[in-house]
């Protein structure tokens, strides 16, 4: 049996994030693998992937924070919100001033509502929005409240698409998970009036996981091996030491007093290290979530 654990993978471009779990499953020899968070075709770096066991967490670490570096072109409005769309409208963005531009910004920083783009994996009565939109109908997505807790621009390069005078802004951006970078595009075209669309994009960190731990996929074809399942938690998560016959107890369900953990997920360890559940406090208890150690 492959040894369970996280597999923090730096995804090249043009792949799905289905084709590298798939790629995983052939070096790791099981079919019990998957990810968290997925990333566009277009998009490179972090993608999380599980195997084994650790299948079991990526629930809990879906909701991770996320850290991206992207360009972002104003004045170039595609279908996609993003460089593989049909491009629908080109402005001239010329003449945007620094200030305009940081005062935008500034407006999607924050708490925000955010629109999904319409090619995004959001489910409309049962079926991905992209599909619909690939099958030719019109989708509205609700709007969803994110979190872009940092939004910076780093560089700013003006330029021509079509000779059409356009701007490429260099942006680092951390946000909740669900937030979509192409819609922050989109909307920052959007609010200076020339409209926006994503270029490139790069995932940097997913929760506590980043690119230093990153290997490619043709490293891990090289020399395959996880991030043991109790070291991935242990960065995920807060974490709480057993006793030995806490351990056993949480081991069969049995619920255990709470001690002040807060209301997120925590990682409960054995006297040997070893993982035995993700827990969750509830008033006085603490609730496993996910038994990991056989009872």
């Amino acid at each position: 049996m492959a040894a369970s654990g996280l597999v923090v993978v730096d995804k090249p471009a043009g792949l799905t994030s289905h084709d590298v779990v798939g790629r995983v499953r052939r070096l790791a020899g099981t079919r019990r693998v998957g990810h968290a968070g997925t990333l566009d075709p277009m998009a490179t770096g972090v993608l999380v992937v599980g195997v084994e066991r650790a299948t079991r967490l990526l629930t809990y670490l879906v909701g991770a924070d996320k850290e991206y570096l992207a360009t972002m072109r104003l004045g170039v409005k595609t279908v996609t919100d993003d460089a593989e769309g049909e491009v629908l409208e080109r402005r001239d963005a010329g003449a945007l001033s620094d200030a305009a531009v940081d005062g935008a910004v500034a407006g999607l920083t924050g708490e925000i509502d955010q629109v999904p783009s319409a090619v995004s994996a959001v489910k409309v009565e049962g079926r991905r929005a992209y599909a619909r939109v690939r099958a030719g109908e019109q989708v509205e997505l609700a709007a969803r409240r994110v979190n872009v807790a940092e939004f910076e621009v780093l560089a700013r390069r003006d330029g021509a698409d079509e000779d059409v005078p356009v701007v490429d802004l260099d942006v680092r951006v951390v946000c909740s998970s669900g937030t979509y970078v192409r819609a922050l595009a989109r909307d920052l075209g959007a609010e200076l009036g020339v409209g926006g669309s994503l270029t490139a994009l790069r995932r940097t960190r997913v929760g506590p996981y980043g690119l230093e731990q990153a290997r490619t996929l043709d490293q891990l074809a090289e020399e395959f091996e996880v991030l043991p399942i109790a070291r991935a938690a242990r960065l995920a998560f807060p974490a709480r030491e057993l006793t030995d016959d806490e351990a056993r107890r949480l081991a069969h369900g049995i619920r255990l007093p709470a001690v002040g953990l807060g209301p997120g997920p925590a990682a409960a360890f054995a006297p040997d290290g070893e993982l035995v559940a993700v827990v969750r406090e509830e008033g006085p208890l603490a609730r496993p979530l996910v038994v990991l150690a056989p009872a």
